[in-house]
Parts: C-alpha cells; structure tokens; sequence
C-alpha cells in the first residue's frame, strides 16, 4: 500500500518534470498506480486504526501457554479470566486457530475403532497437594476407544493392585466390559516381550478371565497405538488439574474427578466426528458385554506370624490378634481403602483393623488379649516380707 512518503515523492519528482515511467522504476511500483496517485490528487487515505480487543493485554500470557503444550481454549480462557480478561470465548478461539498448525503433533492420522470393543488405559503424574501434604499423584485414565467416554481416578501408587482397581472401577462406570483392553508396558500388565509378543503378568491375565475381556499391549515405544487415551492424558492434566488444584483426600479428588468427567469431559463434542461424546456413548453402552456377578478382589493377600503377645506386624505396625493365636500363621487381607481383614488358616474371621495412622505403633482390641491375662497368676505378699530400707 502507498504511504504518504511514497505521494509526496511521486508529486515532488513529477513537478520537476520526471516521467511516469521513471517515478515508477525508483519507487518499484507500477506506472499505472504512479497515474493513479498523481489522478487523485491528495495523500493516500489512512488506514484506520484497529479497535483494541479485550483480548489484547493477554496475548503475550495466551503465547506462553500455547509453547508449555496447553492449546485447550476452555483451559486458557479459564487461566486469562483469572488475570482480568472480560472476553468471551469466540475471539480467545479465533486468535488461537491461526496458530494450530504450529503443533507439534499436527497431521497425525486417527483410527478408529468400533463400538464396545476397546478401552485403553494408561496413567499420568501430578504433584497435587491432598490435605496438608504435596505428594506425587497417579492419575488413572480409561477411555472408551469408539465414544471416548472417559474415566478418571487417582490413586497414592501405580503398582499392580491400584492398577486393577482403577480398571475394575472404570469397567463398573461405564456399566459393561469392552471387548479388549488396551495397556502400556507397565510391570502390572506386562512382564516382558518374546519373540514379538506381550508375556502377560499372570494376575492381569486373572482380572481379563474374570471379566471376559481380552488383554492387548502397545508394542515398546509406540505410545501412539493408543493415541485416544494419551490424548485424555494431555486433556485432563491441562484442564481439570491445570493450575494445581489442592483436594482435602484423596476421596475428595476422585470426586472431583468423577463431577469433572460427568460435566466436562463427557459433555464435549468431537469436532472431528461432529458428534458428542454422550451421544456415542448411548450407543456404545449398548455393546459392551456384562459385568460378572461377583467384583475382582484387588487387595493384598499375605501370611503372618503370630506373635508370643498375639499381635501380628503388618507395614512396622502391631494389630492385636485373639490370644489362642499366638505363635501360630494367620492370613491377612488388606483393602485399598485401609481395612485389615485376619482370618486363621481355616478361614474363619478372627479379627478386623483400620490401617494405622501416621504415628501408632500398636493397635490393640482389649478383649484380643483377655484370655492371656486370664492366664497370668499375681502373687500377693505381706508388707512385711519386704526389708525396710532407710
């Protein structure tokens, strides 16, 4: 476009009788737009000014958010409102749009897969601060390949007993059992790989007998084979955990986390397929096989020994014990949520704790221990039995 320079030149070397053609050759431009500027006779009008945005004194907050990966615009918009921005979402998606082909993981190919037939699981860190304290979290995510019906969960640990569960406790939200499920190569799952093949662990192969599913493994560094559930991952951490929320226990993030997926994230439409999440799942809920009667149990099991007092150690803590059992074996089931279960090794149950908190050493149930003081003889002795010292 001419700038005002650019006319006062074109009219300054005209009036001392350069040609058109010659003007034109110095500024670069064409004859025909030298005639027309010395037609019109006056400067070029201004370009007039663009209206500031409200989404303006944000931009440079809106670009950092983009390069650390968050490219939701619920989440940035959630974040600028926090700063002051009074917009609405609109203009935030129309400035980000320009920007999407700059991703990283722009043009990867999607496949899809067929209503009731797959679940892919997979796990994502956060620092979280539950309670008092700010702790590593494992968050559990399992999605529903052909709705991308979501469910999420976080636990205090990944290892093989808290991941049955986070699976059992998804296959129970979406009320039926898919087809296959679909893991990463965690230890829980899979031991290792032969000639080509996932060597399943044989506990998980248990939870798929029990609950009719087929057990699948991505092939080592191809995180991409279960691309729905890594996106869930990214979706999760950069939505409902963005900004390190703090929860009061960890029963209190999983219902977060629950409101969070009923709400939110199976509310959402996928743009690509022009459907809801909802909507797909209504159907997909339809094909899913049936939950067994009867729920996998996901607690640890072990033995221990009795003591001479009847008091067993479980995690350096001592949980008494009915006294006939002292010096013999006893089993000992412990839930997840903290509940200790004994029974002697006829099964019959002989004694139920809470898990310890942080502090105690022992955990005593009086009428455990009566039989033994039954058995302790207190001698009495006149005072004068004893030599009086002075």
């Amino acid at each position: 476009m001419m700038t005002r320079e650019d006319y006062l030149m074109i009219t300054e070397r005209y009036r001392q009788g350069v040609y058109v053609k010659d003007i034109a050759a110095e500024l670069g431009v064409t004859p025909k737009t030298v005639s027309r500027a010395l037609k019109r006779g006056s400067e070029p009008p201004k370009r007039p000014k663009r209206r500031p945005r409200k989404l303006d004194p944000f931009t440079d907050q809106i670009d950092g958010m983009l390069r650390d990966g968050i490219w939701n615009a619920e989440v940035i918009l959630r974040e600028i409102r926090k700063a002051g921005y009074t917009g609405g979402i609109t203009q935030l998606r129309d400035y980000i749009h320009p920007k999407r082909a700059l991703r990283p993981d722009a043009g990867v190919v999607r496949y899809e897969t067929p209503p009731g037939q797959q679940m892919q699981h997979d796990w994502c860190e956060r620092w979280l601060l539950i309670g008092d304290v700010r702790q590593k979290v494992y968050i559990a995510v399992n999605v529903l390949g052909y709705s991308r019906h979501l469910h999420a969960m976080g636990m205090p640990s990944l290892d093989a007993n808290h991941t049955y569960e986070v699976i059992v406790a998804a296959l129970e939200a979406f009320g039926g059992v898919p087809g296959s499920v679909l893991v990463d190569n965690q230890a829980s799952a899979v031991l290792d790989w032969q000639d080509g093949r996932p060597r399943f662990n044989p506990r998980f192969r248990q939870l798929a007998a029990h609950y009719g599913f087929t057990p699948r493994a991505c092939r080592p560094r191809r995180a991409k084979t279960k691309g729905k559930v890594e996106r869930m991952v990214r979706y999760i951490s950069d939505n409902a955990l963005a900004g390190e929320p703090a929860f009061d226990s960890f029963d209190d993030l999983n219902a977060y986390l629950t409101t969070w997926c009923q709400t939110v994230a199976n509310q959402r439409t996928l743009r690509e397929l022009g459907e809801s999440v909802s909507a797909r799942f209504a159907h997909e809920r339809e094909l899913l096989g049936p939950l067994p009667r009867s729920r996998y149990d996901t607690a640890y099991h072990s033995t221990r020994a009795v003591s001479l007092d009847a008091y067993i150690s479980v995690r350096g803590v001592r949980y008494s014990v009915p006294g006939h059992l002292a010096q013999q074996r006893v089993s000992v089931r412990q839930t997840l949520d903290g509940e200790i279960e004994i029974r002697d090794l006829a099964g019959h149950p002989v004694a139920h704790h809470r898990l310890a908190t942080d502090g105690e050493r022992f955990v005593t149930v009086a009428e455990h221990h009566a039989c033994l003081w039954d058995q302790v003889r207190v001698q009495t002795r006149d005072l004068g039995y004893y030599t009086e010292v002075l």
